[in-house]
């Protein structure tokens, strides 16, 4: 990790749940160069991940609530992120383990110590359902989840809030939108087109003609966040007043709605790949997912002092600088 600086949360014990994850690694790099003591729990290290990180393993999946408070009594944290869960992999029952049975035991364990930590859930976009189209969705909004994976982090979100407002646990869900950078995750959308380029980019580089983006229609709109300006809101909310953040969850993306036609255009441009684009025909059923998501952010800019501060230009040319071997266009 880098070397440690005074930053906002310097001084404060970290402990990030999750913590060799794609979001979690990068949440505790960032509370270290902050000058916390971090600690990564997870089920295993990152084979990647700095040589110097304070590494637990354990299974949060099986982990019995004995087992997480020894940990949490041994460590004594001032905030908890739980970065762990299911996300693309995985059925129904399998994300309710991670999802919603690991938030119900942790926050039973958290309320017990003798000084509770703060607790920064991490949720998702996808707890909302369908946003109205031209609308940012206001946390206000009732959730209406169609997917799996909404569904079960809804049922997280609510093990928090209820722990807040019946214990008075100090806790805030900060309710991210779809996170996009270097190091998506093969299993993500975006991990998998960019894969796609990264091999057309090896084979254009042999003379030979790459084969075809082949995609599922491609008619959604989008809310993107960068995977720095969630970090970004992360550390903000562990060091945020518990009477402005408390209790409360808070949106955190771009605040606009982005055709995902027009995004994988820009990736293939950016790429400096040739090669088509071909979207399957629409399936006349009716859809399992959501036409439009956005997300309205002026929440976390009035709590957290917190706003996006990457352009999707730079998010899509950091997550094709790891996967295309060549330098990546600077056409606009």
């Amino acid at each position: 990790m880098t070397t440690a600086e005074n930053g906002p949360a310097s001084g404060l014990r970290v402990v990030v749940l999750g913590g060799t994850g794609y979001l979690g690694r990068r949440i505790g790099e960032a509370f270290h160069a902050d000058g916390a003591l971090v600690h990564l729990v997870s089920r295993s290290p990152a084979g990647d991940g700095p040589a110097d990180a304070c590494h637990v393993r354990m299974d949060l999946l099986t982990a019995g609530a004995r087992e997480l408070a020894g940990l949490f009594g041994s460590l004594r944290p001032d905030a908890v992120v739980n970065a762990a869960g299911r996300v693309w992999r995985g059925d129904e029952a399998e994300m309710t383990a991670g999802n919603a049975e690991l938030v119900v035991r942790l926050t039973r364990v958290l309320a017990e110590l003798p000084h509770p930590p703060r607790l920064i859930q991490l949720g998702t976009i996808h707890e909302y359902g369908a946003g109205t189209p031209g609308a940012g969705t206001r946390e206000e909004q009732e959730p209406a989840p169609v997917t799996p994976y909404g569904r079960t982090k809804l049922l997280g979100t609510r093990t928090v809030l209820k722990a807040a407002a019946d214990d008075g646990m100090d806790a805030v869900v900060l309710r991210l939108a779809n996170v996009i950078g270097a190091g998506v995750p093969a299993g993500s959308f975006f991990g998998r087109v960019a894969a796609h380029l990264g091999e057309a980019a090896r084979v254009q580089a042999l003379g030979e003609k790459p084969g075809e983006l082949s995609l599922p229609p491609l008619r959604a709109h989008r809310d993107l966040v960068d995977v720095h300006d969630a970090v970004d809101a992360v550390r903000a909310a562990a060091t945020a007043p518990k009477a402005d953040a408390g209790g409360q969850v808070i949106n955190v993306g771009r605040g606009e709605a982005v055709p995902m036609h027009a995004l994988i255009d820009r990736m293939v441009d950016l790429s400096g790949v040739d090669l088509p684009v071909v979207e399957a025909v629409p399936d006349p059923s009716p859809r399992t997912d959501v036409a439009w998501q956005q997300l309205d952010v002026s929440r976390a800019l009035r709590l957290l002092g917190w706003r996006p501060r990457r352009t999707l230009d730079d998010s899509l040319r950091d997550l094709l600088a790891a996967a295309v071997p060549a330098p990546v266009n600077g056409r606009t």
